[in-house]
């Protein structure tokens, strides 16, 4: 395996696709190498370059993500295909198990979210391409359905987080009061949530006035799509 996983993003979304671009260059062992918009376009650049890894949305304008996965095998491209989309339909959860997706991420999502999934993802491979095999059983249940080690921070959970950041992907203008009444946790255990988001700059901190007397609230919104 080369030392850096060649990655192809393929969103047509542009503040998404640089969300997603800087994403995968924040991650040891892999590099972005291109974004393409349509699926016209993904195919071509799998044509013409080694690609070892393609984020790839369901919804473009030109077809279906799946469409491009079936193409890609048509053609004789087996390159590892992760799924990065908002579909959350069972049957498109299904169907992408069915031609070799190996990960399907939904957005909105947190970085930590990806960066386990693909840790994991590159962990398997290394350990396929060193020729390792499987122990039990146990081991082979496992390569069929990895589970991520969490690497949020400490004290957070990586549920929770992911749970934090559907809510902000779902309405603009979140006060650490409002997460909390949806969590069902204290306001102080959400605003932890969202003040990591917005250290992370995946969130944006404003003042929220209601015109009344007193201080204003602090409210958290999504910053970009991913």
């Amino acid at each position: 395996m080369p030392d850096l996983l060649r990655v192809l993003v393929v969103e047509d979304d542009p503040v998404a696709a640089e969300a997603h671009r800087t994403y995968v260059d924040r991650l040891p062992g892999f590099t972005c190498v291109g974004i393409a918009g349509t699926a016209a376009r993904a195919l071509s650049v799998l044509s013409q370059s080694q690609i070892d890894l393609v984020l790839l949305d369901m919804n473009l304008p030109d077809g279906h993500g799946l469409d491009v996965v079936r193409r890609m095998r048509a053609l004789g491209n087996v390159t590892d295909v992760v799924a990065v989309t908002s579909a959350r339909e069972v049957s498109a959860v299904q169907a992408a198990a069915r031609i070799g997706v190996v990960q399907y991420v939904l957005k909105p999502f947190a970085f930590e979210t990806l960066r386990d999934r693909l840790s994991a993802y590159a962990r398997q491979r290394r350990a396929a391409e060193a020729g390792q095999v499987v122990a039990d059983q146990d081991e082979v249940d496992r390569l069929l359905h990895p589970a991520t080690v969490s690497s949020v921070p400490k004290g957070l959970a990586g549920s929770v987080l992911d749970r934090v950041v559907q809510l902000l992907g779902n309405r603009e203008g979140w006060t650490a009061e409002e997460v909390a009444a949806e969590l069902g946790t204290s306001r102080i255990t959400a605003r932890r949530y969202l003040e990591h988001l917005a250290d992370q700059q995946q969130a944006l901190r404003t003042q929220r006035y209601d015109g009344r007397s007193g201080r204003p609230k602090v409210e958290y919104s999504w910053v970009s799509e991913s």
